[in-house]
């Protein structure tokens, strides 16, 4: 991969790109808004007797992972590691498709994670404290609580489940390790086990801020467990909408990727050049792509055959015949 560099670049083609997928930008656009709403909706008051306050009693305590800090590793750093990629590879298709998957894994999640929330309004193990500062505690003629706290930590005190930090976590981090198990070839059948220890890392960190929610006494375990499902469940789905599964021969690229290099052979064959950089999905014409062995195990480039010659991936991005 290291010697298949592109020049498709945010120059050259980042605006083509960005227009094809408008309505893509779009529906992100729309999926933050309902995100924000659903946010601040009061969540349904379920029903919290008495009998109930016995798991509900735990102490408030301070986040060890403050919500605010969730974008820049869920997001931000994702989002450092694809320019890292770009700035190699010159690869505007990754780095397009990378974010707009990351971003559609992130908002997705937290349009159902906070629709569950309103829904569900699970009371955090933390409960009693918020609905009664004072310790003071007091019940209506069903036995429902009658809570004399703050109205905006009661109301948060109602979203217990799915956890946030969790969905959001395995989210962005899933995807992330998603990229980098194919960006490394983790699954190249050579054995190189150490590959594992960067796939793995992302999702380590996820793991330790959904136990810290536990821990914050802020959720119930079966609150991170939900929505660490949730937000893994997202990732693969948009990475697979973008990206090939990791294990695939072509895992280290997108399939926008191919198609332009597809599509760039076209063009070369009808018109008797060179595959250009500029590939137009429009043209007509007979191509053949396919995979060549290189050393060992299963990596292999790209094969154009063009007027009786095979050209690689290399040639094809260098415009060599």
């Amino acid at each position: 991969m290291d010697s298949q560099l592109s020049t498709h670049t945010i120059t050259s083609h980042g605006l083509a790109l960005a227009m094809t997928h408008i309505h893509d930008w779009l529906i992100l656009s729309l999926l933050l808004t309902i995100m924000i709403i659903l946010s601040i909706v009061h969540p349904f008051n379920c029903y919290v007797g008495k009998d109930m306050m016995t798991d509900l009693t735990y102490p408030m305590k301070d986040s060890t992972i403050p919500f605010w800090t969730v974008p820049l590793y869920a997001v931000f750093l994702p989002i450092a590691v694809f320019v890292g990629f770009y700035r190699r590879r010159r690869d505007v298709y990754d780095l397009h498709h990378a974010v707009l998957g990351l971003l559609f894994s992130v908002f997705i999640t937290g349009v159902i994670t906070e629709a569950i929330k309103d829904a569900v309004g699970r009371p955090r193990p933390d409960f009693f404290w918020r609905c009664f500062p004072d310790g003071i505690d007091l019940y209506d003629q069903w036995g429902d609580v009658i809570c004399h706290g703050d109205i905006d930590v009661i109301r948060q005190g109602h979203k217990s489940f799915p956890s946030g930090h969790s969905s959001w976590s395995f989210s962005g981090l899933g995807f992330l390790s998603l990229y980098l198990s194919g960006k490394v070839k983790a699954f190249d059948r050579e054995g190189h086990a150490a590959k594992l220890c960067i796939v793995f890392s992302p999702l380590l960190v996820a793991c330790l801020v959904a136990i810290s929610r536990v821990d914050n006494y802020r959720h119930h375990w079966q609150d991170v467990i939900g929505g660490g499902l949730i937000g893994i469940t997202m990732a693969v789905f948009c990475y697979l909408q973008f990206f090939a599964p990791p294990y695939h021969s072509e895992g280290w690229g997108p399939y926008a990727f191919f198609r332009a290099l597809e599509s760039s052979c076209a063009t070369a064959q009808v018109s008797g050049l060179p595959p250009s950089h500029n590939p137009s999905r429009d043209t007509v014409g007979q191509v053949e792509i396919g995979q060549r062995g290189v050393g060992r195990g299963n990596n292999s480039v790209m094969v154009c055959s063009f007027e009786g010659s095979d050209m690689s991936l290399d040639d094809l991005e260098s415009g060599k015949r």
